[in-house]
């Protein structure tokens, strides 16, 4: 009998064929449940839906637990404008792993993202035929459409190429697998075959989530607001700017920006702008390796006592003195300069700026170790790393909006769009827009790094728009490590597409 495993509400996938060979996707449950039992009727599919929502929270050992991984080891780790002075890390940070098809990191992504699209593609084959309500099977329908589509956007955005490289699509980029019977051997397919599943997915449904007038009651379950945002988002990586604006205003509909006391309170917890998130909670123990554990500046873990993160000194710098945001990062500026050191930032114990920092941000553990630029945007709410992960939020759609109105070449809308978020939430009440051409365009990209930073855009956003990463030492004015000091160009490691791990190669002879 096939089985379906329920682990604290996680769907497993050890039913399934995903790609990948069978020890490779097994976790150890806490208890099995019958595939008949959860696709029975509408009440087992929930669970189900749950489980979906579970897996991007749970730790599956090696320091990869979900979503919070991506967003630091793939989407901040190896990008422009984060710091995190750890050995352990470097490979990362020097995108080593995109052409290493046998190490892990070159393949957790892979892994994680289709043991999503696999569950939601039983999902999506046997919910119209349980017992229930028709309005909340075409809920739940529309959730699992919704996963397997953000899950495809995320693929495609590390195991494919930039739309502007893959000749209008026409690249291969990964395995579309659609359904539970689709067979173990299937070919890349073209990443505009990609996007147009993607687009179909979202497209209905939002149409059932319409249809079946649903009302989430949490924030970590999907509506049509969410589906909304998944398509402005994957619409923003094809160049479809049209579509990109169009869904970007509907996602954040009913999700006003945050004022700036909520901004400043840590963004652990759902504020007015969250549009979809995962639940964090003390029963959900991530150990030392969750999101929460490698960034939230009070946390008590291993990887935040011996190594705060912190902003680029050159992104920092760029931040005007009137930006509230600025506050969020330890500026040393007018402190003795040999109390601190340049690269690390590490700052030495009993010093003025340490004492300083301490009575500012008294929750920093004792035993870590302060640093010049280290962030207090993001804290946990208990420890070592719990906290709501937030996964869409419409700042970030603002943004949307702000670089497809450019590129559709309405700019004065798209300096009316950043003056919105900029200067209307009082993150810069003296915020001006007069900007026009490559010089709005990059005003729109400095603004999507300083809202954005540490929530796991950086990599993704330079992928996308082609751009060099330049970390720079101290000698340079920068606060790189020598380590990771260098520039990478969009044409390095394989044009930053990470090539098909060899445990799907080993399993699928279609590739």
């Amino acid at each position: 009998m096939k089985k379906i495993v329920v682990n604290f509400l996680l769907l497993s996938t050890l039913f399934i064929n995903i790609g990948c060979e069978k020890d490779y996707l097994e976790t150890i449950p806490s208890e099995e449940v019958s595939e008949e039992i959860i696709f029975k009727d509408t009440e087992g599919v929930t669970y189900a839906i749950n489980g979906l929502a579970r897996l991007m929270m749970t730790d599956m050992g090696r320091s990869f637990n979900g979503e919070g991984s991506i967003k630091l080891l793939y989407g901040e780790l190896t990008g422009s404008n984060y710091r995190k002075d750890e050995s352990s890390t470097v490979a990362i940070s020097n995108n080593e792993y995109i052409e290493n098809v046998t190490h892990e990191n070159n393949s957790y992504p892979w892994h994680y993202y289709y043991m999503i699209i696999s569950n939601a593609n039983e999902i999506i084959a046997q919910v119209d035929g349980v017992h229930g309500f028709a309005s909340v099977k075409k809920y739940l329908k529309a959730q699992a459409l919704s996963y397997r589509a953000y899950a495809y956007t995320m693929l495609v955005q590390i195991y494919g190429n930039r739309w502007q490289d893959s000749n209008n699509g026409q690249a291969k980029s990964v395995v579309l697998r659609l359904s539970p019977k689709d067979p173990r051997a299937m070919p890349l397919a073209p990443l505009k075959q990609v996007y147009d599943q993607i687009y179909s997915d979202l497209g209905q449904a939002i149409v059932l989530f319409t249809e079946s007038n649903y009302k989430r009651n949490t924030n970590y379950l999907i509506d049509a607001s969410v589906a909304h945002a998944i398509f402005a988002r994957a619409a923003l990586n094809r160049q479809d700017y049209q579509s990109a604006l169009n869904h970007a205003i509907l996602a954040r509909e009913d999700y006003p920006l945050m004022s700036m006391k909520a901004y400043k309170e840590g963004f652990d917890n759902i504020t007015s702008e969250w549009i979809w998130s995962s639940f964090g909670s003390d029963e959900n123990y991530l150990f030392d390796n969750s999101y929460g554990a490698m960034i939230g500046y009070n946390s008590i873990s291993t990887s935040v006592i011996a190594s705060l993160s912190r902003i680029s000194k050159e992104l920092y710098e760029s931040i005007p003195t009137t930006d509230i945001r600025k506050e969020l990062f330890l500026d040393p500026t007018g402190y003795d300069p040999s109390t601190y050191n340049i690269t690390t930032g590490a700052i030495q114990k009993n010093s003025l700026l340490d004492i300083t920092v301490r009575e500012r941000f008294p929750n920093i553990d004792k035993k870590a170790t302060t640093a010049a630029y280290m962030q207090f945007k993001i804290k946990v709410t208990s420890q070592p790393g719990v906290m709501h992960v937030n996964h869409f939020r419409s700042s970030e759609m603002c943004l949307i909006q702000a670089e497809a109105l450019h590129f559709l070449g309405r700019d004065n809308e798209a300096s009316s769009t950043l003056v919105e978020l900029t200067k209307n939430t009082q993150r810069d009440s003296n915020y001006v827009c007069t900007k026009t051409g490559v010089a709005l365009l990059n005003e729109i990209i400095k603004y999507r790094a300083i809202e954005l930073w540490g929530e796991g855009f950086d990599w993704f956003d330079y992928k996308r728009l082609n751009l060099t990463i330049d970390r720079k030492s101290s000698a340079h004015g920068g606060n790189a490590s020598d380590l990771v000091t260098k520039k990478i160009t969009p044409d390095m490691n394989n044009k930053w597409t990470y090539r098909i791990p060899k445990i799907e190669t080993d399993y699928n002879s279609e590739i």
